[in-house]
């Protein structure tokens, strides 16, 4: 953000638009888009947004532009899995990648159907070559 102010400092509209790369158009129509974005108002209107807002708002710009996701997905994943949801994609952005020993292992069902879907794949390979010859 700012050099100028602190992490925890509320920031404005202007502020928060630079920062990200954003219009501040848009960031007024994704207040309109998702209830969770409620930056503070004045009573001469001016929004003032919390870390926390910023965080979220960070968070829906990389599902959007970054995963490729639409508006009602973005909804969708909120609803259903809660804020908390997208501050752990945003952890898990910032962090990198896994290493292959961190990623979770796949359970036997898993396996099984990834299996069989390398077998139709070896199977439709021979099936080419064959018509190739």
């Amino acid at each position: 953000m700012s050099d100028t102010k602190s992490e925890t400092a509320f920031r404005t509209i202007s502020e928060v638009a630079q920062a990200l790369a954003l219009k501040p158009h848009v960031l007024r129509f994704w207040e309109s888009k998702f209830e969770q974005i409620q930056p503070m108002k004045r009573a001469n209107g001016r929004r003032y947004y919390r870390p926390e807002d910023v965080a979220l708002i960070s968070s829906i710009q990389h599902l959007l532009h970054e995963q490729g996701m639409t508006i009602k997905g973005v909804q969708k994943l909120i609803k259903d899995e809660g804020i908390a949801s997208l501050r752990a994609a945003r952890a898990n952005m910032k962090a990198g990648p896994q290493k292959p020993t961190e990623q979770a292992a796949l359970t036997p069902a898993q396996r099984s159907q990834l299996e069989a879907a390398r077998q139709s794949l070896r199977q439709a390979r021979l099936l080419l070559a064959d018509d190739e010859t």
